[in-house]
């Protein structure tokens, strides 16, 4: 895979609100990253930070009480926040930008079969005859490892396992090429052996197409097996941004600490894993300050203020934390804890 130094998807200073009720609430905040041309980035943290709606967010499929109240997103340098958004972005899905949702059993159509909907797609966005789109669904199913692919053509979601199900969500998002693939926790439902598979798919498809992958996931063990770099989420914030070695060699925030550290290693010491106290906040309980703070050995007053902590340098040139406790001079993880 070549990877090039100019970003190919870049966010800047993305805000999200969610509105219930009456009252908005801000659910994706002053976040920002870049991912270049054969890059696989992580978009890591617990379930409720965010990362789905970022994807959404990115791809203007946001929920109706849900909208960006902030910040740019460009592609190749085309801004898709602004002027004909709608337009622009309809017209980029499946080819400039693609998406692998979840749970394939929910995304795909029940009453059409996965050559209808590979071919659907591809008679829309590369005018394909009918003919010529099956033929090539057949070829997709080829290359994303579905046995007897012109067989399976003609095969209903339900006739399928999860795991084949996901291959076919693959084929149809990199059908007709995109230069983005957002995946939203495509390996969560699948067991170990299936998701290496899949995992060695999203590998395969970076090494030969050139495309970038923005990963969505809780799993850190899923990260180290695809990713390049990792941005580690909560509540809505970036907690740490770097290369994916560096984070998790030398986490300098204690949220990325503490993740690392409750994921069982089959390296590390018998025993029981350490655990996160307490819970991370709801959506409409979030306070001041650092989303983090009231879980936090290393929390002090400041820490609770209304200021915002945005991602500041740290000792590695590549590596960012939000954490106000840590410097380009040292790493808020070498000092004793402070308890509140």
């Amino acid at each position: 895979m070549r990877m090039t130094d100019s970003p190919l998807l870049h966010v800047e200073d993305l805000c999200v609100d969610v509105v219930i009720g009456d009252t908005p609430y801000r659910a994706i905040d002053h976040l920002s990253f870049s991912v270049r041309s054969g890059e696989a980035m992580g978009l890591v943290g617990e379930s409720g930070s965010g990362k789905s709606l970022t994807l959404r967010a990115l791809l203007g499929l946001l929920p109706d009480n849900a909208h960006v109240t902030k910040g740019s997103v460009t592609l190749d340098g085309v801004d898709l926040l602004h002027g004909d958004r709608g337009g622009y972005l309809d017209s980029i899905r499946g080819t400039g930008i693609s998406m692998v949702f979840q749970e394939p059993a929910v995304a795909l159509n029940p009453i059409a079969t996965v050559g209808e909907q590979i071919s659907d797609v591809l008679q829309e966005r590369e005018s394909l005859s009918k003919s010529a789109s099956r033929q090539k669904a057949i070829e997709l199913l080829d290359k994303v490892g579905i046995v007897q692919p012109e067989k399976r053509v003609d095969s209903y979601p339900f006739e399928l396992s999860g795991g084949m199900r996901q291959r076919v969500m693959i084929a149809a998002a990199v059908a007709c090429h995109p230069k983005v693939l957002l995946c939203d926790e495509p390996t969560t439902a699948l067991d170990v052996t299936i998701q290496a598979q899949i995992i060695d798919l999203f590998n395969t498809l970076r090494a030969e197409d050139n495309i970038a992958l923005l990963y969505v996931t809780h799993d850190l063990a899923v990260v180290s097996q695809i990713c390049d770099s990792i941005t580690v989420l909560y509540g809505g914030q970036a907690m740490e941004h770097g290369g994916l070695r560096q984070v998790f060699n030398q986490p300098t925030h204690p949220y990325t600490a503490a993740l690392l550290e409750s994921t069982p290693r089959l390296d590390g010491p018998r025993g029981r894993l350490k655990t996160i106290p307490g819970s991370a906040p709801m959506l409409t309980d979030r306070g001041n300050g650092c989303p983090f703070a009231g879980r936090c050995q290393f929390a002090t007053d400041i820490c609770m203020t209304d200021a915002f902590y945005a991602l500041h340098p740290t000792p590695h040139p590549t590596q960012q934390s939000a954490c106000v406790r840590v410097n380009d001079q040292g790493s808020v993880l070498e000092e004793e804890p402070v308890l509140r």
